[in-house]
């Protein structure tokens, strides 16, 4: 792919904008001197540039996409109709166009920019700002196997890249895309349980961080399910299963599988009003 030719356009600084940068150039799939961005807000742009190195930050959206290889939309989904009619007649057939606005369809996106447009649409998770992030993509009408290629490159600098089908979206974003939310609530509570039992706040919550972080890594390290592994750590009697009866009893399983469909439905209907 020889990315490291390639020039990476953003049209938004944000954080989001900034980590996928950050991570491109730490990964040495993007020189510095290749990373262009433009943003509203100058804050923004600074806060791009101190962070992701030697960049220029364009002043107007269609510079950006004009000079782009590979053009990411970083704006508020609400802004994305704005910008890419903006920047539809700067956009070369040979751009790849991703999007990382959430509940923002590949239709609509092709219909601002046309039926030839290479468009990828990928749901990123803000862990991708520490480099562990859980990343979605589907691909648009005319993007290819090798615009797939590019993305997953690309996103795996910052974490996990999964591709799927674009009815799944709503599903990814309501798991990874919300989880973390949900994850921060686990570690809040568990530490809370160890500060009620005497664990002074700070170590309290590194080792509810730490465990979790730990029992994720041993989930994808070993390809064990989930289940297996706690029956591992489960002895007949012991601590551990009446932790697990006082979580089956107060529904903690079912609590989050109703936040992730919650979060999936609602994101099916802001994509619906767009």
């Amino acid at each position: 792919m020889e990315m490291a030719v390639r020039r990476v356009g953003f049209l938004g600084a944000g954080q989001m904008a900034t980590a996928l940068a950050r991570g491109f150039v730490q990964a040495g799939l993007v020189a510095e001197k290749d990373i262009i961005a433009s943003d509203i807000s100058e804050e923004a742009g600074v806060r791009f540039r101190d962070a992701v190195g030697a960049i220029v930050v364009e002043e107007t959206n269609t510079a950006v996409a004009q000079r782009a290889d590979v053009l990411f939309v970083a704006v508020k989904p609400p802004h994305v109709p704005g910008v890419l009619d903006e920047v539809a007649s700067a956009v070369s057939p040979d751009t790849l166009i991703v999007s990382i606005a959430a509940g923002v369809r590949l239709e609509t996106m092709e219909g601002l920019l046309g039926s030839r447009a290479r468009v990828i649409r990928v749901m990123p998770n803000t862990p991708c700002l520490v480099g562990k992030g859980a990343c979605a993509y589907c691909l648009g009408v005319a993007a290819s196997e090798k615009d797939a290629a590019v993305v997953e490159s690309l996103l795996g600098a910052v974490g996990t890249v999964c591709r799927v089908e674009e009815k799944l979206m709503d599903a990814v974003t309501g798991l990874s895309g919300s989880g973390p939310a949900f994850v921060y609530m686990m570690i809040e509570a568990l530490s809370d349980g160890g500060v009620h039992q005497g664990l002074p706040r700070p170590v309290a919550t590194k080792l509810a961080a730490q465990t979790l972080l730990g029992a994720a890594e041993m989930v994808l390290t070993t390809g064990e399910h989930p289940g297996t592994l706690k029956d591992k750590v489960t002895s007949p009697g012991g601590t551990t299963i009446a932790g697990v009866r006082a979580i089956e009893r107060l529904g903690l399983r079912n609590a989050l599988i109703s936040a992730v469909i919650a979060a999936s439905e609602r994101s099916a209907e802001l994509g619906a009003r767009k």
